[in-house]
């Protein structure tokens, strides 16, 4: 080869690298770029099981209380964050809305009850899962403590079981005179013999006699109002479970149309015209699912997150209804409510 044309062919090579640089430089290969990466936003999954359409706004509103305690920890939908609604209707529907969130690769689950857990757990064994709300989730089975969860599940525990003698305390301190008081419960609750036995415990040290009343579902509350009323129940604890949410509104006008002051775990209950209620303070249970969430998001697992206990819890009294049943209440009670609807 001549000298020239070596010299060409050098020239053709180097034309070409900076040609095929140039190419480069303004049509990069297809690949994630940094800005794409800082695109995705973690997802969360929400799920909460509802038995009717009637229940929606209920379930909208709790999940609005998630978004509110999750802004307050710097996470905002649409901007860094994205949830997928999964309120499903229907008692059957919590495995296929647990397995469509696995499908859709969430980044973390939260979920409303025990029920929802339970689903999700089935689900999945890999995502992490967030629970709001479960009265004992170490006798549910959904940790293995309650300082060392394992697996993949941790979240908000809020004393359910051992709060029931604390109502009937409360109710008794209302209703000094009483001495029948009937306890519903829902007979397809796994922890329905314990927190019977608790109540149970807990009357006998008020010197009161006990009704157990149990349901298999709504259609059982009107018999059971009836069967309270045959043994002359004065008063009512309702035991706290999942299906009760969806039936306070049922609950309420089958107590009063039979005159029996009751109380309940639910906020729900009193608002909508219960005479007493006694639970956990609901935002502080978002706030601290909120925690557990931006932990998860951060990278730890939730094996590693100790499951928290509620510290905070309201009394409600419904005043109005009170005066409607013609009961007093002592106004040492009514001064250490957190909330007196007249």
């Amino acid at each position: 080869m001549s000298r020239g044309s070596a010299m060409c062919t050098r020239g053709l090579t180097g034309a070409l690298a900076l040609t095929l640089i140039a190419r480069y430089l303004l049509c990069p290969l297809p690949a994630v770029t940094a800005a794409q990466a800082a695109d995705k936003v973690p997802t969360i999954g929400w799920l909460w099981v509802i038995p009717t359409e009637a229940e929606r706004p209920a379930a909208q509103q709790r999940l609005g209380l998630l978004r509110k305690a999750l802004a307050e920890v710097g996470y905002v939908e649409g901007r860094n964050i994205a949830i997928v609604d999964r309120t499903t209707v229907g008692a059957n529907a919590g495995d296929e809305a647990a397995a469509e969130l696995v499908r859709l690769k969430v980044d973390v689950m939260v979920v409303r009850t025990a029920f929802e857990a339970a689903a999700a757990q089935k689900a999945t064994q890999m995502i992490p899962i967030i629970f709001v709300g479960v009265t004992d989730p170490v006798a549910l089975r959904l940790v293995d403590s309650l300082a060392r969860p394992g697996g993949n599940m941790t979240g908000v525990s809020y004393l359910g079981l051992e709060l029931n003698a604390k109502r009937l305390e409360l109710l008794k301190e209302a209703l000094p005179r009483i001495t029948r008081v009937a306890v519903l419960g829902d007979a397809n609750h796994p922890l329905l013999m314990k927190m019977v036995a608790d109540v149970t415990a807990a009357a006998e040290a008020l010197k009161i006699q006990l009704q157990v009343v149990t349901i298999q579902n709504a259609g059982d509350l009107e018999g059971a109002f009836v069967a309270m009323n045959r043994e002359h129940a004065e008063a009512l604890v309702v035991l706290p479970g999942p299906r009760f949410g969806p039936m306070a509104p049922t609950l309420v006008e089958l107590s009063l149309k039979r005159r029996l002051p009751a109380i309940s775990e639910l906020r729900a209950y009193v608002e909508a015209g219960g005479f007493m209620a006694y639970g956990p303070d609901q935002y502080e249970l978002f706030q601290r699912t909120a925690y557990f969430v931006d932990r998860v998001l951060k990278g730890t697992k939730p094996a590693d997150l100790p499951v928290e206990q509620s510290t905070k819890f309201d009394l409600l009294i419904n005043l109005k209804t009170a005066k409607a049943l013609g009961l007093t209440i002592p106004h040492s009670l009514l001064a250490r409510a957190d909330q007196v609807i007249e």
